[in-house]
């Protein structure tokens, strides 16, 4: 969360200001003190006009602050447009948040309520996020009703735009998130394509939060390294074990992960859910730059944790005076939390994780991957949570399954082929891409094996480095057009977990094309479509 005070905040303040100094106005001619009447006709002049100046002043600083600030665009990224529908602030401030990361990220954003959204912005945006609130049951916002007069009424062509959508609600109401939902749904009906499925919050949730603030970094082109907004309550899971998957591959390594769950009541999880991993800095690198810095690693602070511990958890200041702890400390910002598929069901064990090391810009490993990949030691603590992700469960034992997924997608995918495997589940099939089969056909010999076994019905695997027909998944689910139509007839449904800036949207695509608007719309109405894309 940003220390910046919000607009209200100091709108508030401000007011409070100019009512006090009316207060003492006031107490002092009601004291007799006949300081406006006695003074001279001049003067009295010029305190009305310093008073009406301050006072314009104060409206003109209130408006500028508040103004729509647009950003240019940043080379050939064009503004995100950040539309918020609140009726108690709280969308607001979750915009003003969102913006911050977007440009921490250096993704231009231009920030708009949907009361200032018309037909016209639309057409000009090519990306949109909205964050809408529900009120009562099932109402949106009051400042909302001009959108939906004048905009939603209106026939529209949305085919340019790719959007998301955070809605906020409470599920003790009955129409849980409904105007975010009627947002969706009327953005998708006019062409629009989503980024991602639409994410839920209830009563502000904060691991839904999260995961929205993670997509934003997905989208600014890499996760973003600002704290979270609210931090994950981590538990102790320990490193059991780790192997490197894909040894000469032409794409970055990919390690294997097992964690075993602390030895307390209540760790369960299911095929779809999520791991949240709060990542640390490698202890040696951590106590060598306190060292450097005149810092004891060892001290030990108020909360009972040493120095040693609290850096490894957060991002390393470039400017401390040296040897100055209460400097060290305010400057010290947390790491934010990484999001992982789980790869296996309860029955497995342990938590399974699927890690691609990733590299910055600048050639340095990445937060999360990093420690998960070289840092981790085997046989001690890593700081894991599990967050459910209802969205991404299974379907039913006897509808038939549509699982694709490329690269470390292949996680979340093999989960449900467990989950499906131990109930007895047999109309599976999976559609899987990556680079080349003799380096990363991950799990390659399981998946075999459940096909040769019956467990999974199809196998279709696409590798873009070793040539062929079909180089990507798209290609390949595209040129299965007839099957696809079977089984969507039949009652499947498609689950997708991978990359949301390449195979996804190309997947939906194909979809739309194969089925049209309004069979994936049906789908999507359904529950029988959904995605888990990172």
């Amino acid at each position: 969360m940003s220390a910046r005070p919000s607009r209200a905040l100091l709108g508030n303040a401000l007011v409070l200001i100019l009512l006090a100094l009316i207060g003492w106005a006031l107490l002092r001619l009601h004291l007799g003190e006949a300081w406006w009447q006695g003074a001279p006709p001049a003067r009295q002049s010029q305190i009305a006009i310093i008073a009406t100046a301050l006072y314009a002043l104060v409206c003109t600083a209130l408006w500028w602050r508040g103004r729509p600030r647009d950003d240019a665009a940043s080379g050939d990224v064009a503004p995100i447009l950040l539309v918020w529908s609140s009726q108690t602030g709280f969308a607001r401030e979750l915009a003003e948040r969102s913006a911050e990361a977007l440009r921490g990220a250096g993704v231009p954003v231009r920030v708009r309520g949907l009361h200032e959204v018309d037909a016209t912005l639309l057409a000009g945006s090519q990306r949109a996020l909205f964050i809408a609130s529900t009120t009562g049951e099932g109402d949106p916002p009051d400042h909302a009703v001009p959108f939906l007069r004048h905009v939603m009424a209106l026939p529209s062509s949305l085919q340019h735009l790719s959007y998301g959508v955070l809605a906020l609600g409470d599920r003790s109401y009955g129409h849980f998130c409904a105007f975010g939902h009627q947002l969706d749904d009327w953005l998708r009906q006019h062409g629009a394509h989503a980024l991602f499925d639409a994410i839920e919050v209830d009563n502000a949730d904060p691991a839904a939060l999260r995961h929205w603030q993670q997509l934003l970094g997905q989208l600014a082109g890499g996760a973003s390294e600002l704290p979270d907004w609210s931090p994950a309550e981590y538990q102790p899971w320990t490193l059991l074990q780790r192997r490197h998957l894909n040894p000469g591959s032409q794409g970055g390594p990919v390690y294997w992960l097992r964690l075993q769950a602390p030895a307390i009541d209540g760790v369960r999880w299911q095929a779809g859910d999520i791991a949240e991993i709060g990542p640390q800095h490698a202890r040696h690198s951590a106590r060598a730059w306190l060292e450097s810095q005149g810092f004891d690693p060892q001290t030990v602070l108020e909360d009972g944790q040493t120095l040693l511990a609290r850096v490894e958890r957060s991002h390393l200041p470039s400017l401390v005076p040296p040897g100055d702890l209460p400097a060290l400390l305010a400057a010290l910002q947390p790491l934010p939390h990484r999001e992982y598929s789980i790869a296996s069901v309860m029955d497995d064990g342990a938590v399974e994780l699927l890690v691609r090391r990733q590299l910055r810009a600048d050639g340095t490993p990445g937060i999360g991957s990093a420690w998960l990949c070289d840092h981790a030691v085997i046989g001690e603590p890593v700081q894991l949570r599990l967050r459910r992700n209802d969205n991404f469960h299974g379907a039913a034992v006897a509808a038939p399954l549509l699982l694709i997924g490329n690269g470390t997608g292949i996680a979340g995918l093999r989960a449900h082929l467990h989950e499906r495997a131990a109930v007895g589940a047999h109309r599976t099939w999976l559609l899987f891409g990556e680079r080349s089969a003799a380096h990363d056909f991950h799990f390659g010999d399981e998946l075999r094996a459940m096909l040769a076994a019956g467990t999974l019905q199809r196998l279709d695997t696409v590798f873009s480095r070793d040539g062929g027909s079909h180089r990507y998944v798209q290609d390949r689910l595209l040129a299965e057009a007839a099957t696809l139509r079977q089984w969507v007839d039949e009652g499947a449904t498609i689950l997708v977990c991978g990359s949301l800036q390449g195979m996804a949207p190309a997947v939906d695509a194909v979809i739309e094309q194969v089925l049209g608007t309004d069979g994936k719309e049906a789908l999507l109405v359904a529950g029988r479509y959904r995605r888990d894309v990172y």
